[in-house]
């Protein structure tokens, strides 16, 4: 009952749109008062909108003064915030945008009401606010009833709610936590969803594992994000993403573009001293984003052969061996081969690019074998003097193979694209087609599947509706690469999304089938790392750590004495198809062989866990 009485007093604290009927219990003096102010609010809303629509992003009520706070001069005055989005501002600096419409919007108010008291403030002006740790205006903002709101209102008056209810509840493992998305780009609409995100603290857990505790705080700080939303009537959906804080350093490490933006464009509305430092560093240039080996190995043979004509003979032939046998072995790893030794890579190259693919011509394999030739015959010394004219020849050759295997890429990665898009499309239509076979659908079509999916499995509750969109992303790009209109930049998307919704959705299979593989599941500790063995009828998967984002997962068989056979590398996929068709035991026994595998598996100081 107390707790009833405690939700019921916190939605009293929260303000009632300006546009919310008039209570008939009000005395009639007050009833009039508050239709005086309304009129002449929405005169002035409608001539700020009406001249200055672009760029105003909400205009509020604020809440009155404190008596004993009220100058004598303030006292009657009607205050109110105008929010301007100066994210645009190109023809004047943000100040001179202020100051020249906060004059006008003033002339506007003071021809209604001179009681009527505007407080212009930029989007700049209130950011920087959240960068200083300097949170009054926020809580002012989530204080007023607004008037005219493009969305940004909305989302700080329930990210406020939000952010005090959560710290509240954990204040001890709140690192930060931060407004993102549209709304601080300048591209927000009363629809956008409201990106917010929770860093947590997990550096000194010590009775579950990092995934278990952020399972758990996800699930609790995304129910109160519902709560938010009743408690404010903001009817735009909050979307909380919640990260571990070793996850954030790693991805931070590895500049994942998710983070990366997340870090350029995040406004802090709580940060423990963190999040600014880590913002600092990425405008300094300290946070760099990763890049691809391929790439890499390209433009450092492209950058050797423009310094070869300044170097001397010796240096010049290192140069020119590198410059083409680098990017050589970058177009295997492209094509999915592991680069070989230099001595090898013309054979390999050969029969994969000119045999196999016949995307390479023989007289290329030619000049890499010269080169390489060339190298080792000035190494061992078998060779003493290199004419001027074998280098210009060298050097003309490395020019025209560089090129040649630039045209090369093109032609694997278009290849490639096909079987990548194709292999993300199959391998979600499988796991989609295996988790409703666990909802009791054995047979669905392929124009069936995202209806079924959303009636039998989204709108029922048990996957968010976040994964929904994915899906129909996937499926979408899969028509549009049919009918090629995928740009690059699309497929690596949609591989991106097909990576995160195949690990979603094999983690919801686990939970799904919990209790049952409770019986077939080995859980260990090896270091500072968790893993699992999970033994499903002859086939034993291994999850090498269960904290790691991307991660390893290898197969071996069962043997009949209870040991595993030859540990082989396996995925996701692979487990998830597992998982969806096995038949779980009603009881399992593990054999004393199998710990013997466990210590090859996982080193010496492997611990399996009991009750956990």
């Amino acid at each position: 009952m107390a707790k009833n009485n405690k939700k019921q007093e916190e939605k009293a604290e929260v303000p009632q749109n300006v546009d919310t009927p008039i209570p008939k219990e009000l005395p009639k003096e007050a009833q009039e008062k508050l239709k005086e102010i309304k009129g002449k609010l929405e005169k002035f809303k409608k001539k700020t909108v009406d001249k200055f629509g672009k760029y105003i992003a909400g205009i509020a009520l604020l809440p009155p003064m404190k008596e004993e706070e009220q100058k004598e001069v303030e006292k009657g005055k009607i205050n109110v915030l105008v929010l301007i989005d100066d994210t645009d501002s190109q023809k004047m600096s943000k100040e001179e945008l202020k100051d020249k419409l906060g004059k006008i919007i003033e002339t506007f108010a003071t021809e209604i009401d001179k009681n009527l008291a505007p407080q212009t403030i930029i989007f700049s002006e209130l950011w920087q606010a959240c960068y200083d740790a300097k949170h009054e205006l926020l809580q002012l903002i989530a204080m007023s009833a607004p008037v005219y709101d493009k969305g940004m209102l909305a989302a700080i008056k329930i990210a406020e709610v939000h952010k005090e209810m959560v710290i509240k509840k954990f204040e001890k493992y709140i690192v930060s936590y931060v407004l993102a998305g549209s709304l601080v780009q300048g591209r927000a609409t009363p629809e956008s969803d409201i990106d917010v995100f929770c860093v947590v603290d997990d550096t000194d857990v010590k009775k579950m594992t990092r995934a278990e505790l952020k399972d758990k705080l996800r699930a609790i700080i995304i129910g109160m994000g519902i709560e938010a939303g009743e408690l404010t009537g903001v009817k735009n959906k909050l979307n909380v993403q919640v990260y571990i804080l070793t996850d954030f350093w790693d991805s931070i490490k590895e500049a994942n573009p998710i983070i990366f933006t997340f870090l350029r464009d995040g406004v802090p509305l709580y940060d423990r001293g963190i999040f600014m430092p880590w913002k600092q560093l990425l405008k300094m240039g300290k946070v760099k984003p990763s890049m691809e080996a391929i790439d890499m190995y390209m433009s450092s043979g492209e950058q050797m052969l423009e310094r070869i004509s300044f170097k001397i003979r010796e240096i010049g032939m290192e140069d020119v061996f590198y410059a083409i046998v680098t990017p050589s072995q970058a177009a295997l790893m492209l094509y999915g081969v592991s680069p070989p030794t230099p001595k090898e890579t013309p054979k390999v190259i050969r029969e994969v690019f000119v045999q196999k693919e016949k995307l390479l011509e023989e007289k290329f394999i030619k000049i890499l074998e010269r080169v390489i030739n060339l190298r080792k015959e000035l190494e061992h010394g078998t060779k003493k003097e290199v004419s001027g004219k074998e280098v210009d020849e060298i050097v003309k050759d490395g020019h025209a193979y560089l090129k040649r295997i630039k045209r090369l890429f093109t032609q694997i990665e278009k290849m490639k694209e096909r079987e990548n898009v194709i292999h993300t499309y199959d391998t979600v239509v499988t796991i989609i087609r295996d988790s409703l076979r666990l909802e009791g659908i054995e047979k669905v079509r392929d124009t069936e599947m995202v209806d079924i999916f959303e009636q039998e499995v989204v709108i029922k509750g048990a996957i968010p509706e976040k994964y929904l969109r994915m899906l129909k992303e996937i499926v979408k790009a899969k028509k549009d690469y049919d009918a090629k209109k995928l740009s690059k930049t699309d497929i690596e998307n949609v591989q991106k999304i097909g990576r995160e919704f195949i690990k979603f959705m094999v983690e919801y299979m686990q939970r799904k089938r919990g209790r049952e593989l409770e019986r077939v599941k080995i859980r260990v500790k090896h270091g500072k790392k968790y893993g699992e063995v999970l033994l499903l009828d002859k086939t034993a998967f291994i999850i090498h750590d269960i904290d790691q984002e991307e991660k390893e997962v290898t197969k071996a068989p069962i043997k009949a004495n209870g040991g595993l056979g030859t540990v082989t590398k396996s995925n996701l996929e692979e487990l998830e198809h597992a998982l969806a068709k096995v038949e779980i035991p009603s009881k399992s026994f593990i054999k004393e062989p199998i710990f013997e595998n466990l210590k090859n598996i996982f080193g010496k100081d492997v611990e399996i866990l009991v009750n956990y």
